[in-house]
């Protein structure tokens, strides 16, 4: 608020006034503050008189702050009419005299907001925690708003220097003639500043009134050199680039993603770092995989163990890792429905949908029991059952990569019903997603609304079935008329230039997780489908795609994997490694259990003997728990324990997942077939 002219002054007189009439009340505040500012045995008198010159001379400085500003206004007038000036003089000398304005009515204000302040912490509890927090909030809320403030004033004094710079360039020019690259030079001059007004964003300026947009202090951290003469002037370069690193209060890191400067290209040197630094460790941590025989996605795991907070900690942009290494699952699951042609699927969709619902509600039934016994809340089993429910669609992959599955006479292939029951894993997962908001609002809810709640799960529910139907019937119209005459061009173009190719199929990928994501089904499901569709062009189509797209999917997928390491924890493993084992059996056999049992019922009598196998190959945890995880912890459906829990027996099943396959393949998979399926 914007206080001026006496009415302050006589709003100050009697706050101050009021506090000495109530000094009674206040004696020991009174007494300590006068041994703090007027020395230990000061009398009432001299405590009275010093109170009476504090007003006269506040009083005093107002009154002259009043002057001031009227000779203000009268000199921004007097600047305006003098036509001997120039626009930019007149620009500057007017903008420097409403900054000197502004500096005296945000002091006055500070004023009267401190003793507003103090009036609130007379009058308040010293013993009431909740009232002196509620004022420290004040108080810091206040003293960001004065950081923003002074932050703005700052670059209004810049942008003042700078038009002073200009009114004496433009005084220079009139005292002497400009040669012709004078000229040049100055046309460029204008054009880059009027390219600069028109390309930058006000962002602060836009938002900073914006509805749920908070003020926060932040530190600005600069990256520390050995040298500091270097590093020094690093600094001053990284200052006028913001390529620093900001830290707030609840230590998330910050780094620059759009720039006030468009026109100057700019790096992140410590993503470029972490992809480097990933790339080389990786190549180690496979060969050791692939020599005691591991998958070597496990190498790369152990890459990100390494390198992540629990190791070494060297990865400064973790959630740029994390995002790069989504790609790595998008492209698996390409590859994924690439090898899985739309006639497999049509062969297996009715166990490819019946398994993964029954596998779920079962999960959910017996988690809501041992909930019930271990006295967890409903929303919080229902969230554990469904998170543990998934299994690992890209390490399932990895098993299948390159094995020869041929159908037996009447026979239906191991390999169609767990990628299909894994492809409708990944639509429940989009499903969950978009339940959880229900999930949050039913843990804090009460039970008088729990109707509304099911009412509003169950148009959840109709809502993705709705667009699953539209996503398929998209699938139906591109098949039939889009993707051979789309192919057929791109081959035609690609001829002798293969990156044609890979960036026209790279196109319909993003097109197709694009259309599923609008529709609100996950980004994952609109990948397979994609490979799905170009895979009904024929194995030659099949074929020439694949050599093109593995490289690009190999090295993506060493990012995904090593930024699950990320989130791996030794030392907490270690500390509750029987816990966790026990836990982790747990849910593995519980998995399997479950699997051969709804498998026995839904599988034909001439295909019961693969059950084995796909029970094997879905009795781990996916690592989409990992997203989960976090997501209900920001939510508040679980704990901190429990998400650590989450993380840990995903990571230890993902262990033991390449163990019980190999043992499924010995046991069910004939001798020809176990060779490449190995």
């Amino acid at each position: 608020m914007k206080v001026t002219g006496l009415t302050p002054l006589w709003m100050l007189l009697s706050l101050l006034c009021g506090h000495l009439a109530n000094a009674a009340d206040h004696e020991d505040v009174v007494k300590h503050a006068i041994k703090l500012h007027r020395g230990k045995g000061a009398v009432i008198t001299q405590r009275k008189q010093w109170v009476m010159e504090s007003c006269r001379k506040l009083s005093g400085l107002l009154r002259q702050k009043n002057v001031v500003l009227n000779k203000l206004k009268s000199a921004i007038r007097a600047v305006e009419k003098d036509t001997g000036l120039s626009d930019e003089e007149k620009l500057f000398q007017v903008h420097t005299f409403e900054i000197f304005q502004k500096e005296l009515n945000e002091s006055e204000n500070s004023v009267f907001q401190a003793i507003h302040g103090l009036q609130r912490a007379l009058q308040g509890d010293y013993k009431d925690v909740v009232n002196m927090k509620e004022s420290s909030r004040q108080r810091l809320e206040a003293l960001r708003e004065a950081a923003i403030k002074e932050e703005m004033e700052y670059v209004e004094l810049l942008a003042a220097e700078k038009h002073q710079v200009e009114a004496l360039k433009n005084m220079q020019h009139q005292n002497k003639s400009l040669s012709m690259l004078d000229e040049i030079l100055e046309d460029v001059r204008k054009a880059a500043d009027r390219l600069e007004e028109e390309i930058e964003e006000h962002a602060f300026d836009d938002n900073k009134s914006v509805r749920g947009v908070n003020f926060e202090a932040v530190l600005r951290v600069e990256e520390d050199e050995a040298n500091s003469k270097r590093n020094a002037s690093k600094r001053e370069v990284e200052d006028d680039l913001g390529l620093s690193m900001l830290i707030d209060s609840q230590n998330n890191q910050y780094i620059l993603t759009k720039p006030r400067d468009s026109t100057i290209p700019r790096a992140d040197h410590h993503f470029i770092k972490d992809i480097v630094t990933i790339g080389m460790l990786s190549l180690p941590c496979g060969w050791l995989c692939t020599t005691i025989g591991l998958p070597t996605m496990f190498g790369y795991i152990i890459c990100g163990v390494l390198l992540g907070p629990s190791g070494l900690n060297s990865i400064k942009s973790i959630v740029q890792v994390e995002t790069l290494g989504e790609f790595g699952v998008f492209f698996t699951l390409f590859l994924v429905g690439l090898e899985f042609s739309p006639e497999r699927l049509r062969k297996v969709w009715k166990i490819s949908l019946q398994g993964p619902c029954y596998m779920t509600v079962l999960m959910i039934a017996f988690g809501l029991l041992w909930g019930h016994l271990l006295q967890i809340r409903p929303t919080q089993s229902v969230f554990i059952s469904t998170c543990l429910s998934l299994s690992s669609t890209p390490l399932v992959s990895r098993f299948l990569a390159g094995t020869v599955r041929g159908d037996k006479e009447g026979d239906i292939d191991y390999s169609s019903v767990l990628l299909g029951m894994l492809v409708m894993q990944d639509v429940q997962l989009g499903l969950f997603i978009a339940v959880m908001p229900t999930l949050i609002q039913a843990g804090v809810s009460t039970h008088s609304s729990i109707f509304k709640e099911i009412l509003r799960i169950l148009m959840l529910i109709g809502q993705i079935l709705f667009s699953l139907a539209a996503v398929f019937l998209i699938c139906l119209v591109i098949k039939t008329y889009l993707i051979g005459p789309y192919y057929r061009k791109l081959h035609a173009e690609s001829k002798g230039n293969k990156e044609i190719l890979i960036l026209g199929i790279s196109a319909f990928i993003f097109l197709m997780l694009t259309i599923t994501e609008l529709l609100d089904v996950s980004m994952e499901l609109g990948c397979f489908l994609a490979g799905a569709l170009i895979s009904s062009q024929g194995h030659m189509v099949t074929e020439e795609i694949m050599s093109c797209i593995e490289p690009i999917r190999d090295f993506l997928a060493i990012i995904f994997f090593a930024s699950i390491g990320l989130h791996v924890f030794p030392t907490f493993v270690i500390y509750e490694l029987t816990v966790l084992l026990f836990l982790t059996l747990s849910v593995v056999i519980m998995k399997f259990v479950l699997a051969v049992l709804v498998l026995s019922l839904i599988l034909p009598k001439t295909s019961q003997y693969i059950k084995w196998i796909v029970s094997a190959g879905l009795a781990q945890v996916s690592e989409f728990s990992f997203v989960l995880g976090s997501r209900a912890r920001r939510a508040g459906i679980i704990s901190r324990e429990v998400y650590l829990l989450i993380l840990s027996v995903t990571t230890l099943s993902l262990l033991l997942a390449p163990a019980l396959w190999k043992a499924a393949i010995m046991k069910c998979v004939p001798r020809p077939e176990r060779r490449s399926s190995t």
